[in-house]
């Protein structure tokens, strides 16, 4: 029996976590004045670890003042033996936010780490720690891996709603007790502003928590940081980042709806005329590199967000950006087109890593659907904002890079490939065979559809038939923008099993009720 059957060794510590993130709600929020230490800097947005490996991890936090971060680590909650890191010194300059990197770590053990942050004249003087958990990847098969993924979050004006809960979604995921959590980008809408309320068709209101920076579109630095900063409002999520490490990657909401690079908009509504995406983009790009710990990028936005974590011999995890290299939103019927949805290095990167992996499983994280068609039409074109453009034949377009890439993984024979998104609002199970497609040459595989976190749910996506897609499952509202209060969001669930090595996904709604699940064998090019 897998290691992995054992009683969930996180759930221990919910209790002690949840008293950490009581110490540390922000201003405004019902901080403990007893437990305050007068003048000293203050953690109050909770912590995050991410992008964990074997023996590796980030940790990250945000203070309210000029701080020194201090990471403390352990094996246990009453920090004995603890190991000491120091970290960076926190200024306005990224918004005090700051990200530590964790090495040496022992493989597959939970780390108990604390957050430390001193008064740069006066190292002495400290704020109230702040603790968070993670387990470390495993060094042998036989632990297995769970982990978690979905995407949208506070999405089409529906913000933090404390009568439903908050983000209640994210207690749910933290239940599964998951090694971590994959966020398939939109973690924020920094074109959405949220309004304090909004009608709902029984006639009820929804209520939404609302800052300043939520009010109106984000354009400046300071309101995408402000869009970020946002989310942390909510307990649950700042309880779940205490418990749970994450893997992040962006689409087109962390900047603005269907962008590209290139793109220039605004009528002088709501954005100024002749707005460059180009100039939106590197802006939120620095607040995202300051808000997530990130291997790639954290503290250094010209770094690049496609990256592999390694989560220990069963799975790799390929973290895609099809947002910063693809060509423009198009009718996309082009029969010859090399920079796709990818562009063309990260393609050739993406080759060279599959081919390199030894990993039971290489889970490829697209933050945009294969097959389904998302539309974006401008004008009357009828312009594709993902890789499918409706029609079924031989690849168009972005198809064009998809097909070589699927080529590759045929010819290449390798094996265990499994595609998870978010960005279409339900949650879906296709599955892609050669016998059902324009084109053939490439093997079976599946692709698994889950979101949104909170944010509007809408109806199914059209199918593309270029690959074959057949939707064996499907759960999606009949009407557009249905509110998170209505049900309607979704995440998943991915099981690796340490002794079979059999992988299991599971679809899940917001409250963790399974709704379907599919097991998938080990060792094989396509199935």
């Amino acid at each position: 029996m897998s290691d992995r059957s054992l009683p969930g060794r996180r759930g221990l510590l919910r209790g002690s976590l949840a008293a950490s993130a009581a110490l540390a709600l922000p201003v405004g929020l019902g901080a403990a004045p007893a437990f305050a230490r007068s003048g000293r800097p203050r953690a109050g947005w909770g912590v995050q670890a991410g992008d964990v490996t074997a023996d590796s991890g980030l940790v990250w936090v945000r203070s309210d003042q000029p701080a020194r971060m201090i990471v403390e680590t352990s094996a246990t909650e009453s920090f004995r033996n603890a190991r000491r890191w120091h970290g960076p010194l926190l200024g306005s300059g990224s918004d005090f936010t700051g990200t530590t990197r964790l090495h040496g770590l022992p493989a597959g053990e939970q780390i108990h780490y604390r957050v430390l942050l001193a008064d740069p004249d006066d190292p002495r003087r400290t704020g109230e720690p702040v603790t968070g958990t993670f387990r470390t990847a495993p060094a042998r098969r036989r632990q297995g891996v769970r982990f978690v993924w979905s995407g949208d979050l506070a999405g089409q004006g529906w913000g933090i709603n404390e009568s439903i809960g908050g983000y209640r979604i994210f207690d749910a995921m933290a239940t599964v007790d998951p090694d971590f959590f994959l966020c398939s980008g939109d973690n924020i809408y920094a074109d959405g502003p949220i309004a304090a309320t909004a009608p709902l068709p029984d006639g009820s209101v929804y209520r939404s928590i609302t800052t300043e920076e939520k009010a109106h579109v984000a354009v400046t630095l300071d309101d995408y940081r402000g869009n970020f900063r946002y989310n942390l409002l909510d307990p649950a999520l700042r309880r779940f980042n205490a418990q749970v490490p994450n893997i992040i990657q962006w689409d087109d909401h962390e900047v603005r709806n269907n962008w590209y690079p290139g793109e220039v908009i605004g009528t002088g509504t709501p954005y100024p005329a002749g707005t460059r995406l180009d100039d939106l983009a590197p802006r939120s790009r620095q607040a995202f590199s300051e808000y997530f710990p990130i291997s790639t990028v954290s503290g250094r936005p010209d770094g690049r967000i496609y990256r592999v974590v390694h989560h220990g011999p069963l799975l790799d995890v390929f973290v895609l950006d099809m947002r910063s290299y693809r060509d423009a939103n198009s009718p996309d019927d082009q029969t010859a087109d090399p920079v796709g949805i990818l562009g063309r290095e990260q393609l050739q990167w993406l080759k060279r890593e599959l081919a390199k992996s030894r990993a039971t499983w290489k889970v490829i994280a697209n933050d945009m659907p294969l097959g389904l068609v998302v539309p974006d039409p401008v004008e009357g074109r009828p312009n594709f904002e993902a890789v499918a453009q409706g029609d079924p034949g031989a690849p168009l377009g972005r198809e064009l890079q998809i097909a070589e890439l699927l080529r590759f993984i045929k010819h290449r024979r390798i094996t265990g490939t499994v595609w998870l998104t978010a960005d279409v609002h339900h949650t879906s199970a296709q599955h892609y065979d050669p016998s059902r497609a324009a084109f053939k040459d490439f093997e079976p595989f599946w692709e698994f559809v889950s979101g949104p976190l909170n944010a509007g749910a809408f109806p199914a996506s059209a199918l593309d038939g270029t690959f074959g897609p057949d939707r064996v499952f499907l759960k999606a509202p009949a009407t557009a923008n249905v509110s998170p209060a209505e049900g309607y969001q979704f995440f998943g669930e991915v099981d690796i099993d340490g002794d079979s090595g059999e992988l299991t996904v599971r679809l899940r709604e917001y409250d963790g009720t399974v709704l379907f699940t599919q097991t998938l064998q080990p060792g094989r090019v396509g199935q």
